[in-house]
């Protein structure tokens, strides 16, 4: 018990801290933003969705995000007792369960509070990789809950790139940003397990346009 609590303090402690640079590096930030009117017409609407982007491009959607009441699945993981106190933080609500290992409950879970209107940011490639290779969760809660998925590109420049599995971007101070949000993606309830792969392939595709594109935005190349 007492190593539990331990850990927690910890935690708390690491997440207070990266929730601070954070924030101190967000409010700098020049972000360029398309597309989100989709999303907040689902928020106005209290109409559930699931917004996906890559695990290591969470730090902009967070600033942009911050106190919307955004849900987000976190493992259970140590890390991710650091995460949810980051995003916890930033306003988010959080779900603790991983779709990678089986974590059927979590998913089902989610699902749950996505149709009864939550919107869902989900990483597909989390929560250990491999990094940007989409995995079925979000297939799952999607078409479960009877929701589109927007696919979403997030960069900024200049940034620092972590030595990391997800290659976590962190922003330096002042940086461009761009988040892209495309057009919805609707899993169709008759799709099994062995048809997810398909859809999988698509939203991953996606996902890698809408950045690519951001990154043009981001380095001055592209006039949005």
């Amino acid at each position: 018990m007492a190593h539990t609590e331990q850990t927690l303090r910890r935690a708390k402690r690491l997440g207070w801290l990266v929730y601070t640079l954070a924030r101190t590096i967000g409010r700098t930030l020049r972000i360029y933003v398309e597309g989100w009117e989709r999303i907040e017409a689902h928020r106005q609407a209290h109409t559930g969705a699931v917004m996906v982007s890559w695990h290591g491009r969470t730090f902009v959607p967070a600033n942009y995000m911050r106190g919307m009441g955004m849900l987000a699945l976190i493992s259970l993981s140590r890390d991710g007792e650091v995460q949810s106190e980051i995003f916890r933080r930033f306003g988010f609500r959080i779900l603790r369960g991983s779709t990678s290992r089986g974590g059927v409950r979590a998913a089902i879970e989610a699902a749950r509070e996505v149709k009864q209107g939550a919107i869902l940011a989900f990483t597909p490639d989390g929560p250990r990789g491999p990094n940007k290779k989409f995995q079925p969760g979000a297939l799952f809660i999607a078409q479960r809950a009877g929701v589109p998925i927007y696919p979403a590109g997030v960069t900024a420049y200049p940034r620092i790139l972590l030595p990391t599995w997800d290659r976590y971007l962190i922003p330096l101070p002042f940086a461009r940003a761009a988040f892209l949000i495309g057009e919805p993606v609707w899993v169709p309830p008759d799709v099994d397990k062995e048809g997810y792969a398909e859809y999988a392939e698509l939203l991953e595709m996606k996902i890698n346009e809408l950045e690519a594109r951001a990154e043009e935005i981001a380095m001055g190349r592209l006039r949005p």
